[in-house]
């Protein structure tokens, strides 16, 4: 499971920011990736696959494998391992197949 490295002292001076995840209001880790914020939440999912529907979540944590796309900020396909979270930001678990841009 996902445990952070030295939590007691990275949370004493770590900034609190407040994200939306499908819905949910989320306090997190300010300089966190939005896929590490997903883990220490709990939340192991961020989207499913095209053609079973079976939950995939981050694999990589390094922008390599995909597994972690989720719509952010009504963005499809944003990688959640390569964007940080910010204050206010809305991310949604993103359902089948990407989207492509029109």
């Amino acid at each position: 499971m996902f445990r952070r490295i030295d939590a007691a002292v990275l949370q004493a001076t770590a900034r609190s920011v407040r994200v939306t995840v499908d819905g949910t209001a989320l306090e997190c880790r300010e300089g966190d990736s939005v896929a590490a914020a997903l883990f220490a939440a709990g939340v192991l999912a961020c989207r499913d696959t095209a053609v079973s529907g079976a939950a995939r979540g981050p694999f990589c944590m390094m922008g390599v494998c995909y597994d972690c796309l989720v719509r952010i900020d009504g963005r499809p396909n944003q990688q959640a391992c390569m964007t940080r979270v910010h204050d206010g930001m809305k991310v949604e678990r993103q359902l089948g197949a990407r989207e492509v841009a029109a």
